[in-house]
């Protein structure tokens, strides 16, 4: 089982652009909104494990 984190850099209508920060990478992944917890906004942080995203606490 993999676990991957991303942040939120932007939202864009029905889409999220998210950026892993487990490593060092400056790709952006293009994910539906409709995948994504429903309270998450820019500069969300989230883990990404068994194909369900979770919006972490800070």
């Amino acid at each position: 089982m993999e676990t991957w984190f991303y942040e939120v850099v932007s939202i864009d209508g029905d889409y999220a652009h998210l950026r892993r920060t487990d490593i060092a990478s400056e790709d952006l992944k293009l994910v539906a909104r409709a995948l994504l917890p429903p309270q998450i906004m820019e500069g969300s942080k989230l883990k990404y494990e068994l194909m369900q995203y979770e919006l972490l606490n800070e």
